[in-house]
């Protein structure tokens, strides 16, 4: 077993799972701690971060990060699953819709709204993933969650296609929020292109192709990941932080590396001068 640590940035290829990118990276790189900060769908391609052994106790963290994404929409079609690889449940392409109608829709969606997650996610009721029960055609009531959607930009409308780019909050399902578009402009479609461009500070452009991974490709470490200042620690503080003990110090709120006798030992978050163990190193 070979023990690294670190955060990798991935972009997820088309037709893969989060689940199958971190099982070839189990394979690659040797070892079993690996997860993800944010699933992507099956056809959804872009920014997947991955966190590796000590940094999967940064994923809560790094899921809460807000997302953007450039999506398109296919008029004229809705499916079960509210993306293209779904089946067909209606049909309709009388529609009449101008840019200057997406334009108006766009620029009136509301920045903060209670969305309701589509029936195929992980999405857990009553124990078991909403998928679970569309797949056993089992009617369920769909929760609903806050989302913000915090810029929503017409990028092309070219005959049956909307092609948009978004920055939403953690939780924002972007087949639900085509729905709720498509629903504002008298028409009916769904998602047939999904990237992720950006998640938090990372982007698109500095994550690593799957197949070009290996055991000697860089990891992030926790300054290139997160705003964080270094704090030294006492004596008596170094105690506290080997037990695992959260540490009340007058600190602005922020992450911080926290070192003693030179040496990183752990990171900690502070809210209210309260410091939150995140991770030993």
């Amino acid at each position: 077993m070979i023990f690294i640590n670190g955060v990798l940035i991935v972009n997820k290829p088309k037709n893969f799972t989060s689940r199958d990118v971190i099982n070839e990276l189990n394979r690659k790189l040797g070892t079993k701690k690996i997860g993800h900060t944010g699933t992507l769908d099956p056809i959804a391609t872009g920014v997947l971060v991955v966190v590796i052994g000590s940094y999967t106790k940064l994923v809560n963290d790094l899921t809460s990060l807000d997302k953007e994404y450039i999506a398109e929409i296919k008029l004229g079609i809705k499916t079960d699953t509210g993306d293209i690889t779904g089946s067909v449940l209606e049909e309709n392409n009388k529609y009449n819709i101008f840019k200057e109608d997406i334009l108006y829709v766009f620029d009136l969606f509301p920045k903060e709204y209670e969305q309701t997650v589509p029936k195929y996610s992980a999405v857990k009721v009553g124990g078991k993933k909403l998928y679970e029960y569309a797949r056993n055609n089992i009617d369920v009531e769909l929760p609903k969650r806050l989302v913000k959607i915090y810029e929503l930009e017409l990028l092309d409308f070219n005959n049956d296609v909307i092609k948009f780019r978004v920055k939403v909050s953690k939780g924002t399902y972007i087949r639900s929020l085509i729905e709720d578009l498509c629903k504002k402009l008298n028409a009916i479609g769904t998602m047939s292109s999904l990237v992720r461009t950006k998640q938090g500070k990372f982007r698109i452009e500095d994550s690593h192709i799957l197949d070009e991974i290996n055991i000697n490709t860089k990891l992030l470490d926790s300054k290139d990941i997160l705003d964080i200042k270094d704090y030294v620690l006492n004596d008596y503080e170094y105690k506290l932080v080997s037990n695992g003990n959260k540490l009340n110090i007058e600190l602005e709120d922020g992450y911080y590396n926290v070192v003693y006798n030179s040496e990183n030992v752990a990171i900690y978050k502070f809210i209210y001068n309260e410091g939150r163990l995140l991770m030993f190193y």
